[in-house]
């Protein structure tokens, strides 16, 4: 009965959690910040890791609440513990922009963390990883290019237009004007001012 107990017990918090978090999302659509951010916050301090990085959002973009990067990625952390793919992007970043501390160490749990988060398919971790790795102190130029082509897959343009320079430049892979063309063609007709100015010259 004990064990029975304590089962409900755990249904019964992660559903008001699951609750809390609509809740805020519901009341962030219809403008009601500090609603949206009380509810997120319940829910979060409850461990619910979506909620968790909702809260992270609303300190790092100030809505419903101030400001504050550190809260920010405080909750980012929590999540991106709890495995969720979008706050291991955000507290990666937040690891290299903010975060104090030895910066060889933030970059080695960063990076990891980005890694996680594009094997879960993260476009923004795929390209910022495609980026990293083809502009780092060493440039590992295959690995940055694997990352930008799945970024590129996802639809990301700007992605697509360094695939472009890639091929243009022989980056990570055998130069090829056809094939940086194809690239700049395709990044272009998704909207990407670099990729048709590129044409262009």
């Amino acid at each position: 009965l004990e064990e029975a107990a304590f089962q409900l017990q755990q249904i019964f918090r992660i559903d008001i959690s699951i609750a809390l978090n609509i809740l805020g999302i519901q009341s962030m659509r219809a403008g009601h910040c500090r609603v949206a951010f009380t509810c997120f916050k319940l829910a979060a301090d409850r461990g619910y890791s979506k909620a968790q990085f909702n809260v992270g959002l609303c300190y790092e973009h100030g809505r419903g609440t101030e400001k504050d990067l550190e809260k920010a990625g405080f909750y980012y952390c929590q999540a991106a513990s709890s495995h969720h793919p979008m706050a291991q992007y955000r507290y990666a970043r937040f690891l290299l922009q903010h975060s104090p501390g030895s910066p060889w160490d933030r970059q080695h749990k960063a990076v990891a963390l980005l890694e996680q988060a594009a094997g879960a398919g993260i476009t923004e971790a795929q390209a910022y990883l495609g980026v990293f790795y083809m502009r780092g102190l060493q440039p590992q130029e295959k690995r940055g290019l694997k990352y930008l082509l799945q970024a590129a897959d996802s639809g990301d343009a700007q992605s697509r237009f360094h695939v472009g320079v890639c091929y243009e430049q022989g980056l990570g892979v055998q130069q090829s004007l056809a094939e940086a063309l194809r690239h700049y063609r395709q990044s272009a007709a998704a909207g990407n001012r670099q990729a048709r100015e590129r044409l262009q010259a």
